[in-house]
């Protein structure tokens, strides 16, 4: 007998579900996102997800007799992936890549086929792509892996069909919305149809201890298309951020069970592909302006690597009643604050002036350890006084205008005497966090409040 099906209203953000429409979201608060949708009965749509993954039965285990010992992850030839991973991709685990469009998610997958074929065999399948158009991109990128296998398929049971009879050692969906699965009724890429094909991926690799690594899209607002169920679903979530006509793209994990979420990759977008950039500190700091005021170099932590990033800020004359105020790379509401504890605190004035905040390079600092940068680059540019070129700044403002130290200080001075800087400037309190036999060849100046280092950070 049929399953019966009735007329619901699901939100397309938070994947909430009501009887009636509404204008705005219980829920998640979202205006307009409600749309119909076709719901079947929860037990027809569970049945034919066991019957597509060939259902298993599951038996009670005691812990102790559960062995890590054959834990083996699968190194993808590109160390800054592996870094964000935790150490490779965990085999039974199931990954999802999301990002803007044409950011570089489908051409990092073709690009560690390469080095995995060497000794796994990878399905390829794609629901956007002809086998000759991946064939196309692949030989422009240098993949010629005779262990790569291509799949064009959008029928998610069809697939996983191939799954098991073909029995991979890595398996690549590229995209989740393209998949479709065929007894549900609504079409490919609703909120239905990617949660019931990502279940249906997430059993597979679970039953067949194959890893997975699915591509998402993302929505007009940067965040993941689907409901949010999508990210609990897998087992780590990488996103791409930059912008697309810059070169360089940050790979960050935003969920990860087998690893940090702390731990970036730098990639650099070419001819060639995705190349990583393994020393993403000394290519942030290339093309500086020499002698030019409102720029500050700063050294931020991203997991457990220092990188330094150059602040850019400028601060001129506004046209209107009311200055602007824009950041780039950094959050707009703590530039307020900063600016609300120079002009109180300190007495630079910028009440009368728009106000302008870049991050070089597509980085996104959102670290209170960036404050003291921050600070010092408004303020050389509103006095139209420069930065030395051989100091870094970093250190947290506090709303009384002191200076708080922050963590990894000698992380931190470490990576700036490793690329020729002579000069630090940090909250005085964090002096003690330092220890001597560090500072061979750097002057470290300690200062208590946002003048004083200013002032250190310009003489």
């Amino acid at each position: 007998m049929a399953a019966k099906s009735k007329v619901i209203y699901q939100c397309t953000q938070c994947g909430f579900e009501s009887p009636k429409w509404a204008g705005k979201c219980p829920s998640c608060g979202e205006w307009n996102t409600l749309l119909e949708t076709v719901k079947e009965q929860e037990s027809a749509q569970r049945a034919a997800v066991k019957r597509a993954v060939g259902g298993m039965a599951s038996r009670v285990v005691p812990i102790g007799e559960i062995s890590t010992t054959d834990e083996h992850r699968y190194h993808t030839g590109l160390s800054e992936l592996d870094r964000v991973l935790g150490g490779g991709i965990v085999k039974g685990s199931l990954v999802l890549i999301s990002g803007d469009p044409g950011i570089g998610k489908s051409t990092i997958l073709l690009q560690i086929c390469e080095y995995l074929g060497q000794n796994l065999r990878v399905l390829y399948v794609s629901g956007e792509e002809s086998a000759r158009q991946i064939k196309l991109r692949a030989s422009r990128l240098g993949v010629q892996s005779p262990n790569l296998m291509i799949l064009t398929e959008t029928d998610i049971q069809y697939i996983v069909e191939q799954i098991r009879a073909e029995k991979p050692d890595l398996v690549m969906i590229d995209s989740i919305q393209t998949m479709n699965y065929t007894e549900l009724s609504s079409s490919p890429g609703s909120i239905t149809q990617v949660r019931e094909c990502t279940n249906v991926m997430m059993r597979c690799a679970k039953a067949l201890d194959i890893p997975v690594i699915v591509v998402g899209h993302v929505n007009k607002d940067g965040a993941i298309a689907g409901p949010k169920v999508l990210e609990h679903i897998v087992d780590a979530v990488l996103l791409f951020e930059g912008d697309r006509q810059m070169t360089y793209r940050i790979l960050r994990a935003v969920k990860n069970r087998y690893g940090s979420t702390n731990e970036i990759g730098v990639f650099d977008m070419g001819e060639k592909g995705l190349q990583q950039v393994e020393n993403p500190s000394l290519a942030m700091l290339s093309g500086r302006p020499k002698d030019a005021s409102g720029t500050c170099v700063t050294a931020v932590m991203e997991g457990s690597r220092p990188l330094l990033a150059e602040i850019q800020g400028l601060a001129t004359t506004s046209g209107f009643g009311t200055p602007r105020r824009m950041a780039t790379g950094f959050d707009n509401n703590r530039m307020a604050l900063i600016l609300a504890v120079l002009e109180k605190r300190a007495g630079f004035y910028f009440s009368n002036l728009d106000t302008y905040l870049n991050v070089v390079g597509g980085l996104r600092l959102d670290q209170p350890s960036v404050d003291l940068a921050v600070a010092v680059a408004l303020v050389s540019s509103l006095k139209d006084m420069p930065i030395r070129e051989d100091t870094v700044v970093f250190g947290e403002i506090g709303l009384a205008g002191e200076l708080r130290s922050v963590s990894h200080v000698e992380l931190r001075i470490a990576e700036i005497s490793r690329l020729g800087f002579t000069r630090c400037i940090l909250p005085y309190h964090g002096l003690k966090n330092v220890s001597k036999s560090k500072l061979e060849g750097l002057e470290v100046i300690g200062a208590r409040n946002i003048r004083e280092a200013f002032q250190a950070a310009t003489t």
